[in-house]
């Protein structure tokens, strides 16, 4: 059996054709992280544990199709950063239905790893990012993400998951701790173990 193809040949319809911007394998992972304030190539890579090649098409792919900017980072110049433009975050009620979605028909065990509430009065938000106590469209920039009962921080120790064990608005730059290369971290171990030559 070959690949699939990447168009929907024959199917003239617009759900369709938006599978074929965020249908791939790990894209909607890729915007979830950009919905939680990921914004370096390295850090989304870590987080997802994607292989390179796959993480740099899905971002290209999103750029392309203009849901994320890409722009080079001003702390390291010769690195980018990718931000959700508008188009992307019109995909928040999409992604947060769909989330809401498997936390009722394929839940873990523990609960949900993140709770989604309002961050002006504190509110849960429903499948439809209404407001349980004020019973209005909450705006993605307006969610508070915070860990759940099912966030087990022993399973995740990357430096992105460490960032998410505290809660945070949507779309906001998560403060990420930066992460070093294998091989400078096995030196600096070995450094601190007295094992460097």
């Amino acid at each position: 059996m070959g690949m699939l193809p990447k168009s929907y040949e024959g199917q003239d319809c617009s759900l369709a054709r938006a599978l074929e911007v965020v249908g791939e394998r790990w894209t909607l992972l890729v915007l979830r992280d950009a919905f939680y304030g990921v914004r370096r190539f390295t850090d989304f890579q870590v987080h997802l544990g994607v292989p390179r090649a796959v993480l740099t098409e899905r971002l290209r792919t999103l750029v392309v199709y203009g849901l994320l900017t890409r722009q080079p980072d001003r702390e390291q110049p010769a690195r980018h950063q990718y931000t959700l433009t508008d188009k992307g975050w019109d995909l928040w009620p999409a992604l947060h239905a769909l989330r809401s979605w498997g936390e009722q028909h394929v839940p873990a065990s523990n609960g949900p790893r993140r709770l989604f509430v309002h961050a002006i009065c504190g509110a849960d938000i429903d499948a439809t990012s209404s407001c349980a106590r004020c019973h209005r469209q909450v705006s993605p920039e307006e969610v508070l993400a915070a860990p759940g009962p099912g966030l087990n921080p022993e399973v995740s120790q990357d430096p992105v998951s460490a960032a998410l064990q505290e809660p945070h608005r949507l779309g906001q730059p998560l403060a990420v701790a930066p992460t070093r290369p294998p091989t400078e971290r096995t030196a600096l171990a070995d450094a601190v173990m007295g094992h460097a030559g």
